[in-house]
């Protein structure tokens, strides 16, 4: 089992412009090693943890451990292991992607010698676009760019803010296989996303947040299996058939040659129902099967 990187008790966050808590008591173990991901709708609190991890938020209570240090006693420290890409671009515009890379690399107080900026780029497929201005490039260069800025210092933690927000799918997926490279190599990321296919892809933990409280966080193949639904599709070869009386339960949707069954897996079969259905000597044409995925696991988290 992997050591716990990041260790959170009791958390809290109180605005005084406000009478509601941003952060409600949370605790969270972020494995080292894993591609945690933080899922909730706007203004759930997720952008409040990752300001407190990064230091540019100062939370009310609590306790907050990274490497097992405490964050309120050693906050440089922390802040050294971290590399936070924000949800927002923040690039300077007359500036290159070199000259970005080498700045932030001098504000760490890197060696030129260790300095690689340009193989960061490289990996970001940002290397034709070292010298020209920052200004000139596309939305998902930005956003590259963003994400190698919080490399060039190496550090073990990566927190990523909605890191595809706004990118088309090819440089989603470039994207994606960039943050696999850096877990693969022993870097643990924590990933904010709205984008729940993104999760479901990348994340080996999930955690849900929702009026700053954690409404649920385990693996994602216990998350998933939240919901134990699958559904059954079948078409048939003619108009004339009829759902069996003991199937009915199941039935959710029904047209002149289809119908859609819903039923829990733990207490039911595919097989088993398609044999119901072969009994009545009806032709099937086609089968086909949709397991819960987690957008409906989400939704069904929040409506509780």
């Amino acid at each position: 089992m992997n050591k716990n990187i990041i260790v959170v008790n009791n958390l809290t966050k109180k605005y005084k412009t406000t009478d509601k808590f941003a952060l409600n008591g949370i605790d969270l173990k972020i494995r080292k090693g894993s591609i945690f991901g933080l899922l909730g709708p706007n203004g759930a609190g997720k952008s409040t943890f990752i300001n407190i991890l990064a230091g540019l938020v100062n939370k009310t209570s609590g306790e907050v451990r990274v490497f097992d240090l405490d964050l309120d006693k050693d906050p440089k420290t922390i802040r050294g292991n971290l590399g936070v890409v924000p949800q927002e671009i923040n690039i300077d515009p007359f500036f290159t992607p070199m000259q970005v890379m080498n700045n932030q690399a001098g504000m760490y107080g890197i060696k030129k010698k260790n300095n690689q900026s340009l193989e960061i780029l490289k990996n970001l497929n940002l290397d034709d676009k070292a010298n020209a201005y920052s200004r000139s490039l596309s939305g998902g260069m930005k956003r590259r760019l963003m994400v190698a800025k919080a490399m060039v210092h190496s550090p073990p933690i990566i927190i990523l803010d909605e890191p595809t927000a706004g990118v088309d799918v090819e440089l989603r997926n470039k994207l994606w296989e960039y943050i696999r490279k850096l877990n693969k190599a022993g870097t643990t990321i924590i990933l904010t996303t709205h984008y729940l296919k993104e999760a479901e892809i990348l994340c080996d933990e999930l955690a849900v947040i929702n009026k700053g409280k954690v409404i649920a966080c385990d693996t994602k193949k216990n998350i998933l299996s939240l919901l134990d639904e699958k559904y059954l599709i079948l078409e048939f070869e003619n108009t004339s058939f009829k759902v069996p009386e003991r199937l009915k339960k199941y039935c959710i949707k029904k047209t002149k040659n289809s119908v859609e069954l819903k039923f829990n897996k733990s207490e039911n079969s595919v097989t088993n129902l398609v044999k119901v259905f072969e009994k009545t000597k009806v032709k099937i044409k086609d089968i086909s099967t949709k397991d819960s995925d987690l957008e409906e696991i989400f939704i069904n988290l929040l409506k509780k």
